[in-house]
């Protein structure tokens, strides 16, 4: 048998041991693994506000906590457009849904035909909290849609709506039919798909209907700002808050995902610390396995040495045995965590947020093992590599 191969095998001797050594190992990978492509496809999502099309600044009411709180006069979008750097302008009004019923048609416990059927607040088909922005349908481009399946609502349709990809798969609608909104009835003329998975989990509707049902007539939430190409966001975004001091206060899409990237980053750096955890306790079980190995192999580590292994050698085959059992770890925690968090995303977000399958994810889950494998083999391997030939014959 070849030296490669003595390293392959030797590992397995004993299944039951490698393969918990393997499990431990396994289970801190797969959360490296795991945690990186979720947390690198919530950074994609958001740095998808920044896509060609999209407005670059976010213009609100001053001292309004988030985007939608506050409310700011129609009249201020026409004139933002007057500003030096500003190409384009929209007024969106957000609002959140306080209807939760369905508008599927069903049977009633008598037996006659109901035209609406109660979906209940908080069940998984609940209209019940439903994100809804009424917006020029003309504008929609600066909110990031560009991508709809069907046709846009019009501007004067007052039963119109367009729903994102996430809406649509949670509640099982599609082009055409009807959805209860604030206790009326409106067609899905769309489905659009952003790459966000905030806004695709919204409807859209015009501004005016929405005015009207929430009695927020010639007033609007935020105003969407698309600058010119050779324009400077922090330039604009200064010339609009000095020219309405105390009323407008701006904020940038790039602001934005920038945060949410920080906030992400720290998220990294919890999943790191628990990966660690996992780590350590997995490498305590290589050390454990490997210490094992070379005690039940003293009498052959012996022969070894005594027809003419060198230490170097020694060291390198129980080294050797260490990082193949990471390796195989690695291996089998990454596969778990592909498949797991294809999975999820899959059923959780209906395919919204796509998960990231950047190179340096696997890269790092990678060398992590066979860090993993040295350290956890080092004391063992000296240990066997020092072993005298006379003593390691005549042990029992």
């Amino acid at each position: 048998m070849s030296y490669l191969k003595l390293i392959l095998k030797n590992p397995f001797r004993n299944k039951t041991r490698g393969a918990l050594a393997i499990v431990g190992i396994a289970i801190g990978i797969m959360v490296i693994v795991a945690l990186g492509m979720v947390t690198g496809g919530l950074k994609e999502s958001t740095t998808s506000t920044l896509k060609a099309g999209a407005a670059e600044i976010n213009v609100m009411q001053t001292g309004s906590s988030s985007m939608g709180s506050g409310r700011v006069n129609e009249s201020r979008v026409t004139e933002l457009q007057n500003i030096s750097g500003v190409k384009e302008t929209a007024g969106l009004l957000k609002a959140t849904n306080t209807s939760t019923s369905g508008s599927s048609v069903g049977t009633s416990s008598t037996g006659t035909t109901s035209g609406t059927i109660s979906m209940g607040s908080g069940g998984p088909n609940s209209l019940g909290g439903l994100s809804v922005t009424g917006m020029d349908p003309g504008k929609l481009s600066l909110a990031g849609i560009e991508n709809v399946t069907g046709s846009l609502y019009e501007t004067t349709s007052e039963n119109q709506v367009i729903i994102g990809k996430t809406v649509s798969t949670n509640l099982n609608k599609s082009v055409g039919d009807t959805v209860n909104l604030f206790g009326k009835d409106f067609t899905i003329t769309g489905i659009f798909e952003t790459g966000n998975f905030m806004t695709d989990a919204g409807v859209f509707m015009s501004l005016t209907t929405l005015q009207n049902l929430t009695s927020n007539n010639n007033t609007v939430s935020t105003i969407a700002v698309k600058i010119n190409p050779d324009a400077n966001t922090t330039e604009v975004s200064k010339s609009i808050e000095t020219t309405y001091p105390n009323e407008l206060s701006t904020t940038s899409a790039e602001a934005i995902a920038g945060r949410m990237n920080s906030a992400l980053s720290t998220i990294d750096a919890a999943t790191w610390a628990i990966s660690l955890l996992a780590i350590v306790i997995g490498g305590v079980g290589v050390i454990n396995t490997m210490i094992m190995s070379v005690f039940e192999r003293t009498r052959e580590i012996g022969v070894l040495k005594a027809v003419g292994w060198k230490e170097k050698r020694i060291l390198g085959m129980i080294l050797g045995e260490s990082v193949v059992l990471t390796l195989i770890a690695a291996v089998v925690g990454t596969i778990v965590a592909v498949v797991g968090v294809v999975v999820l995303l899959s059923l959780s977000f209906g395919g919204t947020i796509e998960p990231s399958f950047a190179p340096e994810i696997f890269l790092e889950a990678f060398v992590v093992a066979f860090v993993v494998g040295i350290i956890g083999g080092l004391y063992p391997a000296y240990r066997a590599s020092r072993l005298s030939p006379t003593e390691a014959l005549r042990y029992e």
